[in-house]
């Protein structure tokens, strides 16, 4: 499903079969990287999920799909510029097929977001940040196996350092008047994402 979904967005952009079949196969062999256990090809399909939810209520279909494709191409649980990176990727794949230079800026906007997780004035980005969250708020079992997939991506941390920097990232968005920024995610999964992160906090 992902692969024909992102063949033919590249597809409305560029004849060029052999370029976007390149492009996709970076992009599942990025995410299929060893030391991957959540941020996978399988994260990408529970955000673009949860985002046909909400497709009438967005403005920029295209780009917003663009954005979720590559907003974790580049992963290292040691480094602290993955979105950064990731944009940049995207910016340059993006190009090569001459996607719109404004689409193309947005898209990498979009990626950048996805750190902070902070309210955009882009109500598209909202979307983006609230898809990417949206395990926060699954029930109890999901989220179980999502913290347990999240350290096993920092494995290379022990637990007393982990626990520092997940209580930290947890608390962030306990801190934030809402977890979630647009009202569909709010009404949808508010209230088990602060418990289930509450409850993490607890037993960290």
């Amino acid at each position: 499903m992902l692969t024909d979904t992102f063949l033919r967005l590249v597809n409305k952009y560029s004849n060029n079969n052999e370029l976007a079949t390149n492009l996709w196969l970076e992009i599942f062999t990025k995410y299929s990287e060893s030391k991957r256990y959540y941020h996978t090809i399988g994260h990408l399909e529970a955000v673009i999920n949860e985002l046909n939810e909400v497709k009438d209520e967005i403005i920029d279909w295209d780009t917003v799909l663009f954005a979720v494709f590559y907003h974790d191409i580049i992963y290292k649980a040691s480094s602290s510029t993955n979105e950064a990176d990731s944009a940049k990727l995207a910016m340059q794949r993006l190009a090569e097929f001459r996607y719109p230079a404004e689409k193309i800026a947005k898209c990498a906007n979009m990626i950048l977001a996805t750190k902070e997780h902070q309210l955009s004035e882009d109500n598209d980005t909202n979307y983006v940040i609230d898809a990417d969250l949206s395990i926060l708020g699954r029930k109890a079992d999901d989220y179980q196996k999502y913290t347990e997939q999240i350290r096993e991506e920092y494995s290379i941390y022990p637990d007393f350092m982990y626990s520092k920097g997940r209580k930290k990232a947890l608390q962030h968005f306990l801190q934030a008047e809402t977890i979630y920024k647009t009202e569909h995610f709010i009404k949808k999964f508010e209230k088990s994402a602060k418990k289930n992160v509450s409850n993490e906090l607890m037993d960290l």
